[in-house]
This record gives C-alpha cells, structure tokens and sequence, in this order.
C-alpha cells in the first residue's frame, strides 16, 4: 500500500510542475515576461540575493541550530531552487509590480536549472549526484513546458478560458495531493521534527529571505515587495523532485514540505497586509489629489 502511495505522490509532483509551467506559459507573452529584465541592475540584485544570499543564509541557519543532516539538505534543496511557480499570485494579493514578478519568476527558473545541478554536488560534502540527470529533470518538466506554452500563446492569442483554468485546477489539486501524501507517508518523520529546531529553522528561514529580498529591491514600494515575496518563495516543486530522485532518508522531502508550508503561513498573510496597505496608500492619495483640485 505504501508503495503504491509513493507512486501517487511521485506522479502528483510532475503533474504538478507541467501543469503549472503550462498554466503559466499560456496566461502571459513573451513580452511581459522580457520586459523586465532589461533593467540590469534590478536583475543584478535579484541574482545576488537569490542565488548567493540566500544559499549562504541556508548553511549559516543550519550550521548556527545545529540541524541534522537531512534537515539541512532539505533546507539547502529549498535555498538553491527560488523561482517558485505562484510569485505572480503573491505578488498580485500584495499589489506590487506584477510584470516584474513574472519576469523574475522565469529569470529564477531557468538560474534554478542551472543552480542547482552545479552546485549542490559540492556543497553536500560526501553526496554524490547526477548533475546531468537533474539538468535533464528540471529542462524537461519546467522550462520546457512553459516555453512551449508561450509559444503556443503567441502563436494562438485567443485561447479557451477554460483550457488555462483547467490547467491551474490540475496544477492545484495534484500539488495538494502531493503535500497530502508526502506527510501521510512520513508522518511519523513529521512529527518527530518537533523538538529539532527543523520547524524554527524553516520559519527563520523563509523570514530572513523575504527580508533579504525587500532589501534588495530598493526603493520603488511595488519592487521592493515583489522582490520580497518572490525571494521567500522558493521552487518546491524543484526541490521535491530532486530530493525524490537523489535521496533516500524521507526526512530532506519532509523539511522541504514542512518549510515550504511555513513559508505559505508567512508570505501569504505579509502578501495580503502589503495590498491592503497599498490599497490605503492609493486611496488616501486620490482623495488628497481631488482635494487639491477643489481648492
């Protein structure tokens, strides 16, 4: 039985990582997800925090709590992966600049391809992994669906409401059904992370790196807060796949999926206190602007 919920649980992850590259692809243009990356420096920044600060966050986190090896390989699998498939969402509830969010969600992405197979080999001291195989992973169920579904869209400008909807639906029931099962089949693993630091860790974690990013994204409100959500977000769906093929002890999926939910505890609240605080802000804002005008 529990094999047979292991498969379940391996196929739910890639469902839900074409599902929801597709998804993507179909809902934006090449445009909006080009256009801001022509800014430079913010791309600069973004890199730093997310592909050096935030690695370097995960080893110090781990190093300073003392967190057993399967712990800290999770957390790091989480901190070597940002890019997550929901940036846009979150970005979206916080109001912030949404077309910069997309574009820094695919920018991530593909660094994610990248990232990841090149150095988690040498940062896990003892771990031997197939770059390769991983590269081959993450083209083959991330980058290359969303890029076929931007060119299907840019080829099709009209497509079916219902087709992106569909997809989104399938994209969010097999990525709930692969939490489920994930934590039903190491439930015995999930409890036990009470009383590790794991959990503390994780929250430590998914709060020093959205600070990290509201760092960085300087001083435009819409960036900052885009930056900041989509540098506490990491690529679950990446790191799942990767603990899956590269580790044995359930205990690294156990601590990405544990973080991963902490981080939806953390950010989508912070995402829906910063939209109510811009919605205030562009309110109150109109109101002085007609009173101007009056007198």
């Amino acid at each position: 039985m529990n094999e047979l919920l292991l498969n379940i649980s391996r196929w739910s992850i890639l469902i839900f990582l074409v599902a929801s590259m597709l998804e993507m692809g179909l809902s934006l243009t090449v445009v909006e997800v080009v256009t801001p990356l022509k800014n430079v420096r913010l791309i600069a920044v973004s890199i730093i925090a997310n592909f050096v600060v935030v690695p370097l966050l995960a080893l110090s986190i781990a190093k300073a709590m003392r967190l057993e090896e399967p712990f800290a390989t999770g957390l790091l699998l989480l901190a070597l992966g940002p890019g997550a498939p929901f940036i846009p969402k979150l970005v979206q509830i916080a109001r912030g600049n949404l077309a910069f969010a997309t574009g820094l969600m695919v920018l991530l992405m593909v660094g994610t391809a990248v990232d990841l197979p090149l150095l988690l080999p040498r940062m896990l001291v003892g771990v031997k992994i197939d770059a390769w195989q991983i590269e081959q992973s993450l083209v083959l169920l991330m980058l290359l669906p969303l890029f076929v579904a931007l060119a299907v869209h840019a080829k099709f400008r009209s497509l079916p409401s219902w087709l992106v909807s569909s997809l989104g639906l399938v994209a969010n029931m097999s990525g709930l059904l692969a939490v489920v099962l994930i934590v039903v089949l190491n439930l015995q693993s999930v409890l036990k992370l009470f009383g590790t630091g794991a959990i503390f860790a994780g929250v430590v974690f998914v709060a020093m790196s959205a600070f990290v990013g509201w760092l960085f994204g300087g001083s435009d409100r819409a960036i900052r807060d885009a930056l900041g959500l989509g540098t506490g977000s990491r690529n679950v769906g990446a790191a799942l796949l990767i603990g899956a093929k590269n580790f044995s002890d359930p205990k690294v999926n156990v601590m990405v999926i544990v973080t991963a939910l902490v981080g939806l505890f953390i950010l989508l609240p912070a995402a829906t206190v910063m939209g109510r605080r811009t919605k205030a802000a562009t309110s109150l804002g109109s109101l002085n602007s007609r009173q101007r005008m009056k007198s």
